[in-house]
């Protein structure tokens, strides 16, 4: 252990732990902005400055360890004057426009000017031209970059997907996408982790509240939103509301109140999925001969994109089934337009989702099965519910519990997993081994696929079927070292579900930020719970699902299943990565 003094408080910590966070452990707060623990401890803002007793120069706290006998001061007059200073030049080069800032509330650089009680311009504001291509998915705004350098710590790291990089010299020098290309001729697959380890607003979601808002106020169009299972886990967390009260009976309750005429539960198609992919899967494991191997889940457009631009000689191994918002869509303006007497082009799907991908993947030209139009008109995430809830004053807190709408907003336990690592696969393996065995499992037999490891795998038993190898990965970066070792012939499985956001949709971009912190553990945590208490715990089991098909879509895979449910991955482009 190594003794020293913080603000001449006592401290002692193992050898090679670093000032910060020996301060923190004893609750001594140091300021940071570029800092992200094991990912990102470059010390390039210099806001963690501190003083060390006998030395005329301060140093970063975030990349220098500690040593015996040291005695740090962490709030000196000259370490605040010094962290001033700094602010100050961040500030020259950002645009302070905080007003209309999406991150307006919950933004690192504007908590730390409001805690060192920055006021007023002290240097000539130096900005950018801003080049931004504000109609994609995923939008950058140089001029509210602080050069942390996190987004590209995190796409090279954990995604590595490597779109950001450091551009151009000195005073000139910039994050940007790499290669000077738009972000929209990359291979970036739209998670959006960039976006959540932003401190700034730099790296945004496209702002489709706007279109949303059109839409309801259109006495012509019949609005339809879908809200995704792991919405459920983050909805309210910026309410400060736990989720035993943040129930989704109460997020419906919020969406009637926002204008939607319908308000559904894409759980429903989750189940739907699960049928579809479930069964396509005992298909291609009855026929092994006729199909490559492993099989591929295809719920995550971030995970396909990724697939499709790396791997793009695998694209044939992943699940035609389209993912639960997708099927949705198509049922919404099929099915359920049929059901309710209205014509199909005035139906106006809305997808609340945790996803920045799902923008993407709404606007696909295979996505138009049901009538011509996008199955789903428009996607906003978690965030931007968020901003229209409080745009139309509603506060979760005084809201009533209200059911979902009916024939498209009942849901099994098996559908809410879909949200957290391991939950498609959990799901899919509970209805396979009814549809091959005739019985149900114990729902929680496949539970070794759960959990917050990057890459799982197991070997379980299926009467009938034999031996079932499965994988499970999140995070791009694990997918990678998944996909290196199938073909390099190291691993074998059957089948293999991966999601692009580490720990899945709980984790993922279009969710909450709370920086510096992971929380995809926490909200999966509540997804596994809401499974555990469910009373419909196995998809196949889905009243309503059971309706639809016998009402309308016959039967899994079927002709009428087949045109709507599934799609063709060779039908769109997607840019490459040119491999040495």
């Amino acid at each position: 252990m190594v003794n020293l003094k913080i603000d001449n408080i006592p401290v002692s910590v193992p050898e090679g732990t670093t000032i910060l966070e020996a301060a923190r452990s004893v609750n001594i707060e140091i300021p940071t902005l570029c800092y992200l623990k094991g990912m990102n401890e470059i010390a390039a803002c210099r806001i963690c400055c501190v003083e060390l007793v006998g030395h005329d120069r301060l140093i970063p706290a975030c990349d220098n360890v500690v040593a015996e006998g040291m005695e740090v001061l962490t709030n000196s007059h000259k370490v605040r004057e010094a962290r001033r200073s700094n602010l100050r030049l961040l500030l020259s080069h950002h645009d302070v426009s905080c007003t209309n800032c999406t991150r307006s509330g919950n933004c690192t650089l504007q908590s730390l000017a409001n805690d060192f009680n920055m006021r007023g311009t002290h240097y000539p504001k130096k900005l950018l031209i801003d080049k931004a291509d504000i109609t994609a998915p995923l939008i950058r705004e140089n001029n509210k970059c602080v050069m942390c350098m996190r987004c590209i710590q995190i796409c090279e790291k954990v995604q590595t997907v490597n779109i950001w990089d450091l551009l151009g010299t000195g005073s000139r020098a910039m994050v940007d996408v790499s290669r000077n290309r738009r972000i929209k001729d990359t291979e970036c697959t739209y998670c959006g982790q960039c976006i959540t380890h932003c401190p700034t607003a730099a790296i945004r979601e496209r702002d489709d509240t706007g279109r949303v808002y059109d839409a309801i106020d259109d006495e012509n169009i019949v609005t339809v939103v879908q809200v995704a299972p792991a919405v459920r886990a983050a909805w309210a967390e910026r309410y400060g509301l736990d989720a035993e009260f943040a129930t989704p009976r109460r997020m419906a309750a919020a969406l009637r109140r926002m204008g939607f005429d319908y308000v559904f539960d894409t759980d429903f198609t989750a189940d739907l999925t699960i049928m579809e992919e479930g069964s396509e899967f005992i298909e291609r494991f009855t026929h092994k001969d006729q199909h490559k191997w492993p099989m591929f889940t295809s719920c995550c457009p971030g995970w396909v994109r990724f697939l499709k631009s790396q791997y793009p000689e695998l694209t044939d191994n992943l699940s035609t089934a389209k993912s639960p918002q997708q099927m949705f869509g198509a049922i919404a303006k099929s099915y359920f337009a049929e059901k309710i007497g209205v014509n199909p082009h005035k139906i106006f799907v809305v997808s609340v989702m945790p996803c920045v991908s799902k923008k993407s993947e709404c606007a696909l030209p295979t996505m138009k099965d049901a009538c011509g139009d996008p199955d789903v008109d428009v996607v906003i995430t978690t965030r931007e519910l968020n901003i229209m809830m409080r745009a139309n004053h509603i506060n979760p807190v005084f809201l009533p519990e209200e059911d979902f709408d009916s024939p498209l907003g009942t849901g099994t336990g098996a559908a809410v997993i879909f949200g957290a690592t391991g939950g498609v696969m959990d799901a899919a393996l509970r209805s396979a081994y009814y549809l091959i065995t005739g019985s149900n499992p114990d729902p929680d037999a496949f539970k070794s696929v759960r959990g917050m490891d990057g890459w799982k795998e197991s070997v379980f038993e299926i009467p009938g079927a034999g031996e079932v190898r499965v994988a499970v990965a999140s995070g791009l970066g694990n997918a990678r070292k998944l996909i290196q070792a199938i073909k390099r012939g190291e691993v074998h499985y059957d089948f293999v579900e991966i999601m692009a956001c580490p720990g899945g949709c709980a984790g993922g971009g279009g969710q909450p930020i709370v920086d510096g912190c992971e929380l995809a553990d926490e909200r999966g945590s509540v997804l596994w719970r809401l499974d555990a208490n469910d009373k419909l715990r196995f998809s196949h089991e889905n009243p309503d699902v059971l309706a639809l098909y016998k009402e309308y879509l016959t039967a899994p895979l079927g002709e009428k299943s087949h045109h709507l449910l599934h799609t063709d991955h060779h039908g769109w482009d997607m840019p490459t990565v040119v491999k040495n």
